[in-house]
């Protein structure tokens, strides 16, 4: 289990903590940064830590990008790292006692760093700040458990009964029970570390599992609550023997995961401002679904960053990849849900377990914003499946999606033109080898036959 500490009290408090794992996260959303000796958490609490800021436009392999911008025009500068104000994380499942510490960027110059993806969604909250908005988020988080002896993705076996998992579970109470002893020590992490983890259901998937979190009017601390949340899960499992996977779609016969985000937003006296007394919403919501909607083909690269993303949106694969909205409709990618008008919110549905929590809602957030101020209106919602429809869809797979990211028209109104550099010039190179890469089921069906 984890526990959180204050920064200013850690060598008096917790003489037992070894080393500090202070991390900035990437555009992919992994955590990268240094390993202090505790008693140098000072440089920490000073601003004192510096670090290269092209270790946030890394791919996923942790190589820089070739012709990147930050190492070229800036000849591989350091950023200034600070203390987001998080308390720190205590570690247990490490081999000594640690703590971790979440940090962000500035330049020398003192201005925040706007390729950095959590100051890129500070801007938008920002934003909505200067309208007098609030917007109060909740995210939803799939995930699988799988046995990490085996070279390819496997159910693990049940620590109950020995048994390989075989078959899907959906909402399966055994299935929650067998795992219970891993789902209560990231209950008990989620607490000590001030993640605000709600209810716990067993997905489509054979070891899949979703956890929701409760909605916050702070979508920075909502975001660092995923980001953690995911760290947590897979230091957990390995602890239990098991491995955590977020990958959008790690078996290609099984359900993916998703990461759903509902958003509401409140004016500064409180009152939700998509709440009409009906179940039809405001205007203003509208307005915020015609933004996502719009905005929504050229940030498909933000909610399906990488190669394997794509196995999860495939046609036929009960995934959100319609651009379209509807009342109570899952098959559409966004939704409004039903239930007490008070609580009138929007649901978006597309991205994957395997986006960047802060570049997702920046996306989300940053589309609505548009929509509300330019007064866009919505195509009239859908009913019924939309699977089966005609209807225009996310780009089909990842270059088309790059392209569509580079060429965007209101991409550049969400971010910072840093971060989109940084971001193509990324999944670029990440395409770019994956391109060269020959998979054993393509070596094997071409061998003899062609």
């Amino acid at each position: 289990m984890a526990k959180t500490a204050p920064i200013n009290r850690l060598e008096t408090d917790h003489p037992e903590v070894d080393a500090v794992f202070a991390c900035i996260c990437d555009l992919n959303g992994v955590m990268r940064g240094k390993r202090l000796p505790a008693d140098q958490i000072s440089k920490v609490r000073d601003g004192g830590l510096r670090m290269p800021l092209s270790l946030l436009g890394m791919d996923i392999w942790g190589e820089d990008v070739e012709g990147s911008d930050l190492v070229f025009e800036t000849g591989d500068a350091d950023g200034i790292c600070e203390h987001t104000g998080r308390a720190l994380s205590l570690v247990n499942w490490t081999e000594r006692p640690t703590a971790f510490v979440q940090l962000w960027t500035r330049q020398e110059d003192g201005r925040p760093f706007l390729g950095d993806p959590r100051r890129a969604l500070a801007a938008v909250v920002d934003r909505f700040t200067a309208h007098g908005l609030t917007p109060v988020v909740a995210t939803e988080l799939e995930f699988y458990i799988v046995d990490p002896t085996k070279a390819a993705p496997q159910p693990p076996r049940s620590p109950v009964t020995g048994k390989r998992l075989d078959s899907d579970g959906a909402l399966s109470l055994d299935e929650l029970q067998h795992f219970d002893s891993l789902l209560n020590e990231i209950y008990d992490g989620c607490r000590a570390q001030d993640i605000p983890a709600d209810s716990a259901i067993s997905e489509n998937g054979a070891g899949q599992f979703e956890i929701n979190f409760t909605h916050l009017a702070d979508p920075l601390k909502a975001a660092d609550d995923a980001v953690l949340f995911k760290r947590l899960v897979r230091g957990l499992a390995r602890k239990h023997g098991f491995a955590a996977t977020f990958m959008a779609k790690p078996y290609g016969d099984r359900a993916g995961s998703g990461m759903h985000a509902h958003v509401s937003l409140i004016d500064k006296d409180g009152r939700n401002v998509f709440d009409n007394g009906g179940p039809d919403g405001t205007t203003l919501m509208r307005n915020a679904v015609a933004g996502l909607i719009r905005t929504l083909p050229e940030n498909g690269l933000i909610f399906a960053p990488h190669e394997n993303s794509y196995r999860r949106l495939l046609p036929g694969a009960h995934a959100p990849a319609a651009v379209a909205w509807g009342y109570e409709n899952r098959t559409v990618a966004i939704r409004i849900p039903g239930g007490d008008h008070r609580a009138r919110r929007i649901e978006h549905r597309v991205a994957g377990a395997d986006a960047n929590p802060y570049l997702v809602l920046s996306a989300i957030l940053g589309g609505m914003l548009l929509g509300i101020e330019r007064e866009w209106t919505p195509p009239d919602p859908v009913t019924g499946d939309a699977y089966s429809m005609r209807l225009d869809r996310l780009p089909p797979d990842w270059a088309s999606a790059i392209d569509a990211f580079a060429r965007g028209v209101h991409v550049g109104d969400i971010y910072a033109p840093r971060l989109l550099r940084m971001f193509e010039q990324c999944k670029r190179q990440e395409l770019g080898r994956f391109t060269r890469h020959v998979t054993d089921f393509e070596y094997h069906s071409y061998l003899e036959a062609v």
